[in-house]
């Protein structure tokens, strides 16, 4: 596994923000000495869920907490297209019972969370940010949905995110585009921008987001706080909404590294019925973290990823390559890397709009409607071909 994307923005940054916020969405500020009513929310994954488990805090206070703050800040931001506050008020208040009668699922009991809305609800509607999905309502949970439940952590919501997945600004959705919460006429990343802007506001404790070609770590990095791309095969991703299977990944997004691991330790897992799906010997990814990274070795691809950088950018990387080398071995290329991306993308993205763009077109917002028209010329042979190549790669 790697991780990628950005750096987790820290409790006084992820403030400076939501001071900004507040300005701006209308909020009193604190008084001076008084304990901010937010403060709650603005701990990490792995606190609160210490604190759930010294009985110091309830399910109930977290999600009051996330839902305090999704009511003020959530007007200028849009990182959501459902807000589920009444389940989730009563998944808290049975957790609680439970925790109270001497049993915690875990360290995401009573956590709340928000999953990218291409992720299946039961019950729930699942849009993936398009008038084509408007009123669509799955039977069942994805199942990496039923996972995190098992677990006693909270959906309080269903992230907004670029329609179908398919572009990296989230600017493109039919409930409007995700604002950056450090810069609000700034795009977040895409296409998982709502769950990157949620976490990054202190809206939730962890999102679920999707990666394709950068879905994870764009947004993660664009909203300052950690993104989590898998191995492919790793968690399954059947119940959510393709983009384009032989490369379609669901990972974490939080607000440290710890937290990603405490997610992915309950989402990654074999699923019998997923085609993508790898079995792979159960791993402690909490446990992983305290293994020495003096032995790894990480390479940089410069292009094309390096190609016309912003100075500022450019520098940040050089500083973080310099500290990457004081600790593993680091092997810096020019090689530009061989794709088919742009094949496959456009096959079989078409492959699954096919039947819904022929009969709608004019319910896909223009930018997917032009992208989709360029994946109808796509040969999807190929692309068949090339998905056929990577699951017999993955499953030997």
């Amino acid at each position: 596994m790697s991780l990628v994307g950005g750096v987790a923005a820290g409790t006084a940054r992820r403030g400076e923000a939501s001071a900004g916020l507040r300005q701006t969405a209308g909020a009193a500020a604190p008084s001076a000495g008084a304990v901010p009513p937010d403060a709650l929310a603005a701990i990490s994954l792995a606190e609160a869920s210490a604190r759930i488990k010294a009985r110091s805090v309830t399910a109930v206070e977290l999600v009051n907490a996330c839902l305090g703050r999704i009511e003020v800040y959530n007007p200028k931001v849009n990182a959501f297209i459902t807000v589920m506050r009444e389940a989730a008020l009563a998944q808290a208040r049975a957790l609680d019972a439970e925790q109270a009668a001497g049993k915690r699922r875990g360290p995401l009991h009573g956590i709340p969370i928000v999953l990218k809305d291409n992720i299946d609800t039961a019950g729930v509607r699942t849009t993936a940010a398009s008038a084509v999905f408007d009123d669509r309502v799955p039977s069942e949970d994805a199942p990496v949905a039923v996972r995190l439940a098992a677990a006693g952590a909270i959906v309080v919501g269903k992230a907004n995110l670029h329609e179908f997945a398919f572009g990296g600004t989230s600017a493109t959705s039919y409930f409007g585009p995700v604002r950056n919460p450090w810069a609000l006429d700034r795009n977040p990343g895409g296409s998982s921008g709502g769950s990157a802007a949620a976490v990054a506001t202190d809206l939730c404790y962890a999102a679920l987001g999707t990666d394709t070609g950068g879905s994870i770590r764009t947004p993660a990095s664009y909203c300052s706080v950690v993104g989590l791309k898998p191995t492919y095969g790793l968690v399954p991703i059947r119940g959510i909404v393709p983009l384009v299977v032989s490369l379609d990944h669901c990972g974490p997004i939080t607000r440290t590294v710890r937290d990603a691991a405490m997610m992915l330790n309950v989402m990654a897992g074999y699923d019998r019925l997923d085609i993508t799906s790898v079995e792979h010997p159960q791993e402690d990814y909490v446990k992983a973290l305290e293994q020495p990274v003096s032995g790894f070795r990480v390479g940089v691809a410069r292009g094309p990823f390096f190609d016309m950088l912003d100075p500022d950018i450019a520098s940040v990387i050089a500083d973080a390559l310099k500290v990457l080398a004081t600790l593993t071995r680091l092997a810096l290329t020019d090689t530009m890397l061989p794709s088919t991306r742009d094949v496959s993308v456009g096959a079989e993205t078409y492959a699954y709009h096919e039947e819904l763009f022929e009969k709608q077109p004019g319910r896909y917002m223009i930018p997917t409607r032009r992208a989709l028209q360029n994946g109808a010329s796509a040969k999807a042979p190929l692309s068949a071909n090339i998905f056929s190549q990577n699951s017999r790669r993955f499953m030997t």
